[in-house]
């Protein structure tokens, strides 16, 4: 059974395209493109289901139509409308010099001055040029911590951690 801390979200499903079994697939991340996987996992009823890949074509920068095996109508296709679409953590490789900010979701930032933990990354801010982790605390506090390269000393993709040198007086 696949569980939500071996996958990372990287897209959702969105309508059927055409009545052979295709659908559209709006993706934040192309990581599917750039690594060797033969599946991706959707989230059906709640449940994480790997589907394979039969073929993929790019419409634009964010969407491609797909086609999954065993996926061979419209009606078919039309079940996994609006599922959310996941990639597998263990076939990113660690040194991907395009890694993936959505893989760093449920990372724990550590404070470099003091290696303590400041919180855990709950979600991505993408909506403005300036990208933002946000982070909840241990006390419950939300934050929200600029995701610059100036400020990120070391990232851990197996501890699940981001070092970073914040500015005095951001997280506080």
């Amino acid at each position: 059974m696949i569980t939500r801390e071996e996958v990372y979200r990287i897209g959702r499903i969105g309508k059927a395209h055409g009545v052979k079994g295709d659908v559209s697939f709006h993706f934040d991340d192309d990581i599917f493109d750039r690594t060797d996987t033969d599946y991706l996992v959707l989230e059906v009823d709640g449940i994480l289901v790997p589907f394979f890949i039969e073929e993929y074509r790019f419409r634009n920068d964010s969407t491609a139509i797909i086609k999954f095996e065993g996926i061979d109508s419209e009606e078919q296709a039309r079940e996994l409308t609006h599922s959310d679409v996941f990639f597998p953590r263990n076939m990113v490789a660690a040194d991907d010099e395009e890694l993936s900010l959505a893989l760093l979701v449920d990372f724990c930032i550590i404070n470099d001055d003091d290696n303590k933990a400041i919180g855990k990354i709950m979600g991505i801010d993408d909506s403005t040029v300036n990208i933002l982790f946000e982070v909840e605390t241990a006390e419950g506090e939300e934050l929200l911590i600029p995701a610059v390269d100036e400020f990120i000393t070391a990232i851990d993709t197996e501890k699940k951690t981001i070092t970073m040198k914040l500015p005095e007086g951001l997280i506080e």
